[in-house]
């Protein structure tokens, strides 16, 4: 239910900074800043406030000048939230932020809730759901890739694409019931061959962005890299070289690292959270075990795997063991090898174990030679990291997936369409059958928005947003 109540919070981030930016959206926003503003020392006349004009002024309260600060309104219907809305620009002070608040309560405003700014533009028909969620995605962005999935979000992204699915849904749906209201004719509305042939590229769209969400969460939450291979080959200290500090231990006592560490950072414009794993060997060591056990849960999560070698002792036949058992069951995801401590090897070496390599992993692809306590092959690394990443985005739909609410929603339409569809092979009644369609819609509509009736589900989306957005 729409609130019209007038609200006000700072939208700039906490701290000290320049300027700090406080909004006051509904309809009294403009009359309750006016009672407190003051142009060229009078009080303006709410007509006489032109929209999206910066006026530049003073806040007093009582007989307390405040700040000097730049006002702008915006009226209803052409501002964020669809409301009357003004933004008071002031000094970033904590001391002028609470009381150019505390002014603005004491004059009738409501301190406004996580979200509740872009919870009334999406009330007021100003953005979908989908796009209302986008703009805590842009917020927390720390990447370019982050950020480029969220403004294709908030631009319209896959929404549009669904609505227009939804309604194609809608309109078979609708001829399908005519015929439960029509029993004794016995015709058809619906063409069947139309129904199955539209379900068809319904379930296709539906799975492509499915499928999406894993790249689309990885990005989001960072891409994971296990840093995998036996005790000594240089995995810490691969993980200290490319984040630039000592974050790992380094020692050449056998099973060092015990447990796994991890660390973020950015490259190409990709957020990559690294994972150093416990060498992998056998050991009677009940918590270098637990640790080794722990780091192939570690492998299996990863979407990208970084296979160290001690090029110096490749020969060594646990190390080529564990690295082509981890290549066999890598699936879909990338594995890198990498010859580590190859600084001194000459080119005949290399091309020996090139070959070594080759036929051990029977696969065509060359490993990386590098150095990580020299720092030789760490740019090549990070190219094929980040070229990694962007074929992974070419070859994944238009529009990938981050938000965990829309792809449950979105399996849930994908296995309603799979029920209708079995339900006709089984020559189900039409009642039976549209039960699972109204299902499939209903659960495109709640991306978007369109279906949500619980006012505890806006709750629950918009409570995780920011005060102040």
């Amino acid at each position: 239910m729409l609130d019209k109540s007038t609200i006000c919070a700072v939208s700039t981030a906490p701290g000290v900074g320049g300027i700090a930016v406080i909004r006051v959206s509904g309809p009294e926003a403009l009359p309750v800043a006016l009672r407190l503003f003051r142009y060229g020392g009078e009080t303006p006349v709410a007509e006489s406030v032109k929209p999206r004009y910066a006026y530049y002024g003073e806040v007093i309260a009582g007989d307390e000048l405040i700040d000097e600060v730049v006002l702008t309104y915006f009226r209803a219907p052409h501002s964020f939230t669809g409301e009357d809305t003004v933004e008071i620009s002031c000094h970033g002070s904590v001391y002028i932020r609470r009381r150019l608040l505390e002014s603005l309560v004491g004059e009738g405003c409501q301190m406004a809730q996580p979200g509740e700014f872009t919870r009334r533009a999406y009330l007021n028909g100003r953005m979908d759901l989908s796009r209302a969620e986008a703009v805590a995605d842009i917020i927390a962005s720390e990447s370019k890739a982050q950020h480029q999935m969220a403004m294709k979000q908030l631009r319209g992204g896959y929404s549009e694409e669904l609505n227009a699915l939804r309604e194609e849904l809608l309109r078979l749906t609708g001829l399908m019931e005519l015929e439960l209201d029509f029993p004794e004719e016995d015709v058809e509305f619906a063409d069947r061959t139309e129904l199955l042939a539209l379900c068809d590229q319904i379930e296709l769209k539906l799975k492509k962005l499915i499928d999406s969400y894993r790249l689309g969460n990885a990005v989001k939450r960072g891409i994971p890299v296990a840093i995998v291979g036996t005790t000594n080959v240089g995995k810490s200290t691969l993980l200290n070289t490319l984040l630039g500090e000592e974050r790992a231990i380094v020692s050449d006592i056998h099973g060092t690292t015990r447990d796994t560490i991890e660390d973020t950072m950015h490259i190409g414009g990709y957020l990559f959270r690294f994972v150093d794993t416990a060498g992998l060997r056998e050991t009677d060591d009940t918590i270098e075990s637990l640790g080794i056990e722990r780091s192939r849960s570690k492998i299996k999560e990863a979407d990208i795997i970084l296979g160290v070698l001690d090029a110096t002792r490749l020969e060594e036949a646990n190390q080529l063991d564990h690295i082509r058992e981890i290549w066999l069951k890598r699936g879909e995801r990338t594995m890198l090898v990498l010859l580590n401590k190859s600084e001194n090897l000459p080119e005949d070496e290399r091309n020996h174990l090139d070959q070594v390599l080759c036929d051990s992993l029977d696969c065509s692809e060359k490993p990386l030679f590098i150095s990580a306590r020299s720092g030789e092959g760490m740019d090549q690394l990070k190219e094929e990291l980040v070229k990694i990443m962007d074929c992974a985005q070419a070859n994944e739909a238009d529009l990938i997936v981050s938000n965990a609410r829309h792809h449950q929603l979105l399996r849930e339409a994908y296995d309603a369409l799979q029920r209708m569809r079995s339900g006709f092979d089984m020559g189900l009644s039409t009642d039976l059958l549209t039960l699972d369609l109204r299902h499939a819609i209903s659960s495109i509509g709640e991306i978007t928005g369109r279906e949500i009736t619980s006012d505890d589900t806006l709750h629950y989306i918009f409570a995780h947003f920011c005060i102040g957005k």
